[in-house]
């Protein structure tokens, strides 16, 4: 009897626990949608406007769309317009990419019911040329656009560089002749030329505040000038070496322009030897920070060791360094020498002379470096522990990897860590080379 009637109790207590857990889950709705709307939200299709519209916002696309065929309701919420504002239409070929596809129907019922409430625009592609193709086609139909910002990102080149030139420039021109207010735009690595951005600049030159066309060779110093000459309000630009100029920095110096904050630029060459990099003169500079003295002028160098002669012998304002490829002592040298503003600096590479006095250099005349990232390079301990000493507590990134660091007689890697976390004020160790 005794066994019977534990099952009993045991039998008898689960509808207790369950009809208790029923409760606590009508609190909770309750909290949330409100006592008055605990059984109406019951109902999927009977849930406030404000929540579903919430929902929708952060569902990936695919999902919203099936959440959309739930009922009518649902479906009339899928198409408001603020739904629409911000879209990235991703573009992949199935049998070589790993990216999902928008559906080409979805894209068609976009085009037509939502071209004119798209503000913020992105597109997504793989490596093939269809998938470039494909973007530059739907370009083509956003006739009825106010676009605000438009990227144009590709996971892997060439994609947009093997388009017809005058296939991506019609496609291009119909959403800078029809937006009339972007203000951001992104292209790298595409086929862009000078009267596209003159076309940009006649129609939105009042509004355009970021620019970034890293690596678009068919555009010329002449082109880019343009529209430093009439875009005003340039706040970011992002440009390759070549199209850097005099003239440019002059124009983006004028009174008419408002303070340029930050200005990237990338130092490429594919061919070792066969570039010849002209030199930017020091009043360039000069002019381009007196008119904006908070301007981040950050560059990103790859090249090889032979083809860095063009570059900081007098001073110049940059900001943050990124070296891709090995750099020389020598450069190093001078970058200690002649980069007074210097914030951030990282060498992927040196070689096998230790950078002692180059870095004990910088830390002296370059009172604002904050950030350093040392790769294949060497440095003794006791040269690091006096770079880290002069530069102190204002180092608030320092990542250098463990075989960067030679012991001596006075430093081991076990007391390094100690004097350096001392000297920065918190604990601090080199970064481990992965074993796996």
């Amino acid at each position: 009897m005794k066994r019977v009637r534990q099952r009993v109790v045991v039998e008898n207590e689960a509808p207790q626990t369950s009809q208790k857990s029923k409760k606590q889950k009508t609190c909770l709705y309750g909290s949330v949608f409100g006592e008055s709307d605990l059984h109406a939200s019951m109902d999927w299709g009977s849930l406030p406007h404000h929540v579903i519209l919430r929902i929708f916002q952060f569902l990936p696309l695919v999902d919203r769309a099936r959440a959309s065929s739930v009922c009518r309701r649902w479906n009339e919420i899928f198409h408001i317009p603020d739904l629409w504002r911000r879209f990235e239409f991703e573009l992949s070929q199935p049998a070589t990419s790993y990216l999902k596809s928008t559906h080409p129907d979805l894209i068609q019922q976009i085009i037509k019911r939502h071209a004119d409430h798209l503000q913020y625009v992105s597109f997504k592609v793989d490596s093939s040329t269809e998938s470039a193709e494909a973007a530059c086609n739907i370009l083509s139909q956003l006739v009825n656009c106010s676009i605000k910002t438009l990227g144009l990102i590709s996971t892997a080149k060439p994609s947009f560089m093997n388009v017809a030139k005058a296939h991506f420039a019609s496609a291009l021109t119909v959403v800078f002749v029809n937006s009339k207010s972007l203000s951001s735009i992104k292209i790298d690595d595409t086929p862009l030329d000078d009267p596209s951005l003159k076309v940009l600049v006649a129609n939105n030159s009042d509004t355009l505040k970021l620019l970034k066309m890293s690596s678009c060779p068919y555009v010329s110093p002449a082109g880019i000038l343009c529209v430093a000459d009439q875009c005003h309000g340039l706040k970011e630009l992002a440009l390759n070496y070549y199209i850097l100029s005099d003239e440019l920095l002059l124009a983006l110096s004028s009174e008419k322009h408002v303070d340029l904050e930050h200005l990237r630029i990338d130092v490429v060459s594919e061919n070792p030897g066969q570039v010849e990099f002209h030199t930017i003169k020091k009043q360039s500079w000069d002019a381009l920070v007196k008119h904006s003295p908070k301007v981040n002028i950050v560059m990103y160098f790859f090249l090889y060791e032979e083809e860095f002669d063009a570059f900081f012998r007098e001073e110049t304002p940059v900001t943050h360094l990124y070296f891709g490829r090995a750099v020389s002592k020598a450069m190093l040298g001078r970058i200690g020498m002649n980069c007074p503003r210097l914030i951030e600096l990282v060498v992927c590479a040196n070689g096998l002379q230790p950078l002692d006095d180059e870095l004990i250099r910088i830390a002296e005349r370059c009172k604002n470096l904050t950030a350093m990232g040392l790769g294949e390079c060497e440095v003794t301990c006791r040269g690091f522990i006096e770079f880290v000493k002069m530069c102190g507590g204002r180092l608030t990134q320092l990542s250098i990897m463990e075989e960067v660091l030679i012991p001596d007689s006075d430093y081991s890697l076990d007391r390094l860590h100690l004097e350096v976390s001392k000297h920065l004020g918190r604990m601090w160790f080199p970064d481990m080379m992965p074993t796996w």
